[in-house]
């Protein structure tokens, strides 16, 4: 299975006030494993950034001005992600603008939902969270993901940090704090500790009891069923499972 953890930045937050792509940012899972392939492109927009933008992803018009526009890159992009599972965090957002640039093109193209399917792991976190921080950010302190580096945004830092998450909420296993309940002082539940195991760790040994600790067993068992009045109803159910070490 062929997945791609896509993100996009761009000059303003309303495509519907003519805000255009400056930069994506792909990342591979194949079987979902990070593969290494990815693509990143910066775009010139040719249009102005709002200020409040450059204060989130820190992308200038004076950086942009060589590099490439949508349309010289639109045919490698498509290539990229083709017929792949896109995973999108708020994904109206990332689509609403690529499709609006896909439309642009002389040859317009078709949607992007035309030719990948879409997760979203904003509703996914919902749905698993409800009530709770959902951002980004949120879930990488909720999931013990290392997001040290984002002082600002970028679309393949960010890419990079959701294929994380996106493994850690679908693969994760949740460990139960005993101690407690209710949230801690990021809103996250004492419940939802999130224990990522390394996908190449090694199988655990199997140790099975010796003849000898089985006969001590056996013992303590016939000590507890004479004072409870043979009420044991786990007794002789190790009997013939001795292996020898």
């Amino acid at each position: 299975m062929r997945q791609i953890v896509l993100d996009t930045e761009t000059t303003g937050l309303e495509v519907a006030q003519g805000h255009r792509i400056i930069e994506i940012g792909c990342v591979e899972l194949v079987n979902r494993k990070l593969t290494g392939n990815h693509y990143h492109q910066y775009i010139n927009p040719h249009r102005p950034i709002d200020q409040g933008a450059i204060e989130v992803h820190g992308i200038t018009s004076e950086f942009l001005a060589d590099k490439p526009a949508f349309e010289a890159i639109s045919a490698a992009f498509v290539e990229f992600v083709q017929g792949s599972e896109l995973i999108i965090h708020n994904a109206p957002f990332d689509l609403g603008f690529l499709d609006s640039e896909l439309q642009r093109l002389p040859k317009r193209k078709s949607s992007v939902l035309d030719i990948c399917t879409v997760i979203d792991t904003l509703v996914m976190a919902r749905s698993k969270h409800p009530g709770q921080r959902n951002s980004l950010d949120a879930l990488c302190q909720r999931y013990e993901v290392d997001n040290s580096q984002r002082d600002l945004h970028g679309a393949l830092l960010d890419a990079e940090i959701l294929a994380d998450v996106y493994l850690a909420i679908t693969g994760g296993q949740t460990a139960l704090q005993l101690s407690g309940s209710g949230n801690d002082q990021n809103g996250q539940s004492r419940m939802e500790q999130i224990v990522r195991l390394p996908s190449n760790r090694e199988s655990l040994p199997i140790i099975n009891a010796t003849k000898a600790e089985l006969a001590a067993h056996e013992v303590q068992l016939e000590a507890i069923a004479a004072a409870s009045g043979g009420k044991v109803l786990w007794k002789g159910t190790t009997a013939d499972a001795v292996v020898e070490q």
